[in-house]
């Protein structure tokens, strides 16, 4: 048929071999929306298929919307009969008919995660628990994860072992605030994103005649990157396929990173086994990158053992080798990267928008974000907000510009019930009143708080104001860096955030490390004559004084690996490639882990069409100091025929811009930008990593001393030198047998104690 014939032949394949159980393995690039638009339209125009009888399930709203477009252009308007969304609309859908069946109303209300965890803090409250322990964003992560393995609340409370790691967890009234939130979602009508799912799995296994109903209804089923699926989504799209067994599912399991969020990689490794008769299409022409691009991503994947077998290959041409590019500090790597895409932007005749930044965690993008605003180049974050956007930022910055300028008013009102000190909003209402009406500074009212309020809030205004007055003498007698850390621990902000240990809270936590990092840097930095905080605040609200009205369509994209799945850029820097930062040490605790963080830097490495670079830094500011950083070991995994070492600098066009951060010159570089010398073609030799002992083991590090053995899992044997407590901080200093001195945050580390 001729609308067939513009597929290649596995393509063409995968389109015609509508019935029975199918696999689609989509190698990056080798487009995998193309084979599912056809195979849809295909089913409706060629095959005669009622599109009121096709299933197809996506992860997000704008995939389906796009492959709706696609497939209307081919097939028609009755392709907007098709059942198509992501599993949480369609299944809504199904339940706002059923909902009656499992007792919830059919106009039920569907709560997002301000509403939970606003309910949360309810139920915690009236348990008398400490909000402390039970912290919303933690409670609602454990449950969340409880649902996706399709675990009740009443299983939750039965099972000894799940009981057993929340009482280590020193939260063991997590399985009663499980039961109290769903009794009381079900009470209000409520469902959360969780619960879709949840009772749809629910729905069908109670009522098989409504099971039975959707089964003849979805007589073909399409589920689209079905290595992103958890339990409950794989076992609905197996029980609606139980009856004509026309599933066909897409997917690449090179590309699975969503283990945090209960994906399993699982479910497509072992898809054959549900059915043998299987039939696997493999889509290996990659459309999108150049042959060296292809060729690393192949190098670097083939490293896992847990994987299906393709070989990838594309027709085009072999463009440029990946560039490896090596800086002494993070901010220097900004530098270098801000300065690159200056001049590739303006030689090649590029976009903005044909760049993207891709980093492991969010904390990283301060470094790039300043090194772009120097040179003007306009950029946005995805997937999050302007590093100094952030509310954790804001809120210790808050912090800092009261002290500085008590006559802050919004400071105030950001900063003075949190952390919470028991100041309501009516308090807080009267201070800026009482400010208005009696013509007083504010910081005047806040001092005479008595004056004007009664009751506890003024005792604990007075306490606020006597803070602000410890914190105003560190800033008259210390450095901005030396100011700000005592600020930020003092105040409590920074405890608040330690002791929220979800991968978001980890993630605010790095966040307030990182603008502590700026402060040393601004310190450490010669040519800063004034060191004071004031000096620090008064720079970063220049530089960070964007126009909101200006068109940032045309930017370059900033944003995580796990942000970037799905999408292409003619340019990608994969900034901060380091041991420990990537792959990341807190979430390597097994090959499982490791495997998905080389999936992570495959995926990474294959969003690029024509241009790659790797960078990383020798050192990096992380906790206020600098600290020593080794490559990444994934480097080492990639093809050397791929790869080039170039030792970049900002170019002579540049040093004006950067001069006040003391870039250095062009002088004695490679030569790489402006001097013609051949760059180094060499992978940098890296120590071979210690293989831990057989019965290795982290122990408990809390009463760790001086003069101790251990045994860490990367750097092998070594002596510990001292232990240094800074605030809530415990760091040991070890001398390794082969690696040298460390120094290492003991809340992270692992380490076997010898003796």
């Amino acid at each position: 048929m001729d609308y067939l014939d513009s597929l290649n032949p596995a393509q063409r394949l995968a389109v015609e071999h509508t019935d029975g159980p199918v696999m689609i393995i989509a190698g990056a690039g080798s487009g995998k929306t193309r084979v599912l638009t056809y195979r849809i339209a295909h089913l409706i125009y060629g095959k005669g298929v009622d599109a009121f009888n096709i299933l197809s399930l996506t992860f997000t709203n704008k995939a389906a919307a796009e492959m709706r477009h696609r497939i209307e252009s081919l097939a028609g308007l009755e392709a907007r009969n098709t059942w198509m969304g992501t599993f949480h609309s369609v299944f809504a859908k199904i339940l706002r008919v059923e909902a009656p069946k499992i007792g919830y109303p059919s106009n039920f209300t569907i709560y997002d995660s301000d509403d939970s965890k606003s309910l949360i803090r309810t139920i915690v409250k009236e348990m008398r628990l400490d909000d402390k322990v039970y912290k919303p964003n933690a409670v609602l992560s454990r449950i969340s994860g409880a649902k996706n393995r399709l675990i009740s609340w009443k299983v939750y409370q039965d099972d000894p072992f799940v009981k057993a790691d929340d009482e280590a967890a020193m939260k063991p009234k997590m399985g009663e605030i499980y039961q109290r939130y769903q009794d009381r979602l079900f009470k209000a009508g409520a469902m959360d994103f969780d619960d879709l799912l949840f009772n749809t799995n629910v729905l069908f296994r109670d009522h098989l005649d409504v099971l039975n109903k959707y089964q003849q209804r979805f007589r073909y089923v399409m589920v689209d990157e079905f290595q992103d699926t958890n339990l409950s989504q794989y076992l609905i799209t197996k029980k609606l396929a139980a009856v004509h067994q026309n599933i066909c599912v897409v997917g690449d399991d090179a590309q699975s990173i969503y283990a945090f969020r209960g994906a399993d990689i699982q479910n497509i490794l072992n898809f054959e086994k549900d059915y043998p008769d299987l039939f696997v299409v493999k889509l290996e022409q990659n459309y999108r990158s150049t042959k060296t691009i292809v060729d690393a991503a192949n190098s670097i994947i083939d490293k896992n053992k847990a994987q299906l077998k393709k070989n990838v290959w594309t027709s085009n041409c072999d463009g440029d080798l990946i560039e490896l590019i090596k800086a002494s500090t993070d901010s220097e790597e900004g530098r270098i990267v801000a300065s690159t895409i200056f001049e590739e932007r303006n030689t090649k005749k590029l976009s903005n928008s044909d760049f993207a930044i891709l980093y492991r965690t969010n904390s990283q993008s301060r470094a790039i974000e300043e090194a772009l605003r120097k040179l003007n180049l306009t950029y946005k974050i995805v997937g999050g907000l302007s590093f100094y956007q952030r509310k954790e930022i804001k809120d210790l910055m808050a912090y800092m510009r009261f002290t500085v300028n008590p006559v802050d008013e919004e400071a105030f009102k950001r900063i003075v019930n949190y952390p919470k000190r028991g100041i309501g909003d009516t308090s807080v209402d009267k201070i800026l009143v009482a400010a208005f009406d009696h013509d007083m500074q504010l910081w005047e009212v806040v001092q005479n708080a008595h004056s004007f309020i009664a009751g506890r809030a003024a005792s604990q205004l007075d306490d606020f104001a006597t803070m602000i007055k410890a914190f105003k003498i560190e800033v008259e007698r210390k450095d901005a860096f030396e100011a700000a850390s005592s600020i930020a621990k003092q105040s409590g902000l920074l405890r608040e955030l330690y002791e929220d240990k979800t991968i978001e809270g980890l993630n605010r936590y790095e966040n307030v490390q990182e603008l502590l990092n700026a402060i040393k840097e601004y310190v450490d930095n010669e040519e800063n004559e004034d060191k004071s905080l004031g000096s620090f605040l008064q720079e970063i609200a220049l530089l960070t004084d964007n126009d909101r009205d200006k068109d940032t369509t045309d930017a370059i994209t900033l944003m995580t690996i796990h942000s970037s799945k799905g999408l292409e850029f003619k340019q990608v820097f994969v900034v901060g490639m380091e041991e420990d930062l990537f792959p990341s040490q807190m979430m390597i605790q097994s090959r499982e882990d490791l495997e998905e963080e080389r999936r992570l830097f495959y995926v990474a490495t294959t969003r690029a069409m024509e241009k790659l670079y790797f960078t990383y830094a020798l050192t990096r500011y992380r906790f206020g100091r600098l600290l020593n950083c080794e490559p990444s070991r994934f480097l080492e995994e990639v093809s050397a025929d791929c790869i080039k070492v170039n030792k970049r600098v900002a170019s002579k066009e540049m040093s004006g811009a950067f001069r006040s951060e003391g870039l250095p010159g062009t002088t004695g570089s490679s030569g790489y930008i402006g001097i013609k010398k051949k760059p180094e073609t060499r992978m940098p030799t890296a120590m071979k990593l210690h293989t831990p002992s057989p019965d290795f083991k982290p122990s408990n590090t809390n009463n760790l001393q001086a003069e101790q053995l251990v045994e860490h899992p990367k750097f092998g044997f070594g002596k510990v030198q001292k232990i240094e407590t800074e605030g809530i901080n415990r760091k040991a200093t070890i001398q390794f047998e082969h690696f040298g001195e460390k120094t290492l945050l003991l809340s992270f580390a692992k380490l076997r104690i010898i003796d």
